[in-house]
């Protein structure tokens, strides 16, 4: 009888590799540097009642799907990657170094930059009640994701335990879990602002920050991880229909944003607040859409991409959680560059796509350098030596759900 080697044992429980997940990981994070761009040239700008100012901030919520994109991918890939494997010990020890020392450490580099540049509101006078203010809020340099990935980790296990208890009841724990956060959405716009939350504990204010905030994109990411297939399949049969939905949502997010403002009266900030009913049926839609597009990218992979555009998918995947990280630097060196143009508030509109390239350019090469120079990897999530390694340790989140052995050095 033949027997099987370690090595065809391993590449029989292989799966194809996801580049979808690579494209849809990059979409993301430059979604999330486009919005943050745009709200620094709206910060430069002079006149608030202009045609250039009102228009910026009127279709911010257009690209405002990203945050909720960034959820969906971590649900996604970590059940990708832990779900059948129940070693919960070395998940955490694995999940929370691998997102804890960069929380700490880029908090702590980015405060010391603006307290060394004399940013208001830092000083080496109250530096360590700050850090640790900031640590204990995310409230600090767009750190907030940060923070709820990591709240996510304690939870993920009962998610794990959810999906696993109830096998035949997948669907409905995704449609429980939209309903939910559909009842949120409603409380939170409009219900909370007439409640007097002052006595309330920090975490339960900050919405934003709180994880159960952001559940039902953690669990829609999961449900696609353990459907891929119908998933895909449902998507495709639908394309028409979803895209027509999508883009017509899109385009009402300028009308929502106008009926926040004007009949409401609601001020910008909640205005293009992503935690809002509207926005969690456009995010969702858009998330479904970039799923499309990632599909779409996956088959054109295969059939004559440009080799520069697949190797910059590819690149930009392995560091897109250090783009995210470092992106306060290339903002900032925006705005400074920003502070010196003297321009009527349409020529800042124009630049809009220079100064997005500019970011993404500055994030991109601090993030890539720190993968590729030890011991900078740390920084990123992604350090280049592991200390107490252990043999058939996945060192990386993976997107095709291979462990690795000492079959695949």
């Amino acid at each position: 009888m033949t027997t099987l080697t370690n090595t065809q044992v391993t590449a029989k429980k292989k799966r194809p590799y996801l580049y979808e997940v690579d494209f849809m990981r990059i979409f993301f994070i430059f979604g999330v540097l486009l919005n943050h761009t745009t709200t620094t040239f709206a910060a430069q700008m002079t006149n608030a009642t202009g045609w250039p100012h009102l228009l910026l901030l009127s279709t911010h919520l257009l690209i405002h799907f990203t945050r909720m994109g960034f959820m969906f991918m971590t649900g996604l890939v970590l059940t990708l990657n832990y779900y059948h494997r129940d070693n919960w010990p070395s998940f955490f020890k694995k999940r929370f170094a691998g997102s804890g020392w960069p929380y700490l450490l880029w908090n702590l580099v980015l405060m010391t930059l603006a307290t060394l540049v004399s940013v208001p509101g830092f000083s080496w006078t109250n530096f360590g009640s700050t850090y640790l203010d900031a640590l204990l809020h995310g409230d600090q340099f767009y750190m907030y994701y940060i923070l709820v990935t990591l709240q996510l980790y304690l939870l993920f296990p009962f998610i794990v335990k959810l999906f696993k208890r109830w096998t035949k009841g997948h669907n409905k724990i995704l449609l429980i879990s939209f309903l939910i956060q559909l009842g949120l959405m409603f409380a939170i716009k409009y219900g909370l602002p007439h409640i007097d939350d002052s006595h309330w504990l920090w975490w339960f204010r900050a919405y934003g920050v709180n994880v159960f905030t952001y559940q039902f994109y953690f669990i829609f990411g999961a449900y696609t991880s353990l459907h891929y297939q119908e998933v895909n399949a449902f998507i495709q049969r639908h394309i028409k229909a979803i895209a027509t939905v999508t883009i017509t949502l899109g385009v009402g997010t300028v009308a929502y944003y106008a009926w926040n403002r004007g009949v409401l009266g609601l001020s910008h900030t909640a205005a293009v607040s992503p935690h809002q009913p509207y926005m969690l049926i456009y995010d969702s839609m858009m998330i479904i859409f970039v799923f499309w597009i990632g599909k779409a990218y996956a088959y054109w992979r295969q059939h004559g991409i440009w080799p520069w555009f697949e190797k910059f998918v590819r690149n930009g995947a392995k560091v897109s959680f250090g783009i995210y990280l470092d992106q306060m630097i290339g903002l900032t060196i925006l705005s400074w560059l920003l502070s010196f143009v003297s321009v009527p508030d349409w020529v800042f509109l124009i630049l809009i796509p220079v100064g997005y390239l500019l970011v993404v350019a500055i994030s991109f090469g601090i993030a890539w350098f720190c993968y590729r120079v030890p011991p900078f990897g740390i920084m990123i999530g992604r350090p280049q030596v592991h200390l107490f390694k252990k043999r058939g340790m996945v060192l990386h989140d993976q997107t095709n759900k291979s462990i690795i052995t000492t079959t695949q050095k």
